[in-house]
């Protein structure tokens, strides 16, 4: 496996912790466990902040232009990391209109 696959796994890997952790928040929201909701938050926040590392590395290669070609796992891993960013975001603003209700 090259490098950049190799990358693209873990861009997956933490995405995938992230965004299950921000629907998990959500569910424990709708029970009124906010702290426990604020905690899974935090704990998305720390997973996609680790995915956006590893992005952040494929990007300073290609600035620097020791960047590889991309492949579909990548692109698929880009997709992942967005969407859980999106969730994320999502989840922030759910268990904030849970707690307001």
């Amino acid at each position: 496996m090259d490098k950049v696959t190799e990358i693209a796994f873990q861009i997956i890997l933490y995405a995938g912790n992230g965004r299950s952790s921000a629907m998990e928040a959500i569910q424990l929201a709708k029970e009124n466990q906010f702290e426990e909701a604020d905690q899974l938050i935090k704990d998305a926040t720390k997973e996609l902040e680790k995915a956006h590392g590893f992005q952040t590395q494929l990007l300073q290669e290609e600035a620097s232009g020791t960047g590889a070609s991309v492949n579909v796992i990548l692109v698929h891993s880009q997709d992942h990391l967005m969407t859980a960013m999106t969730v994320r975001d999502l989840a922030t603003e759910i268990i904030d209109i849970y707690r307001n209700k």
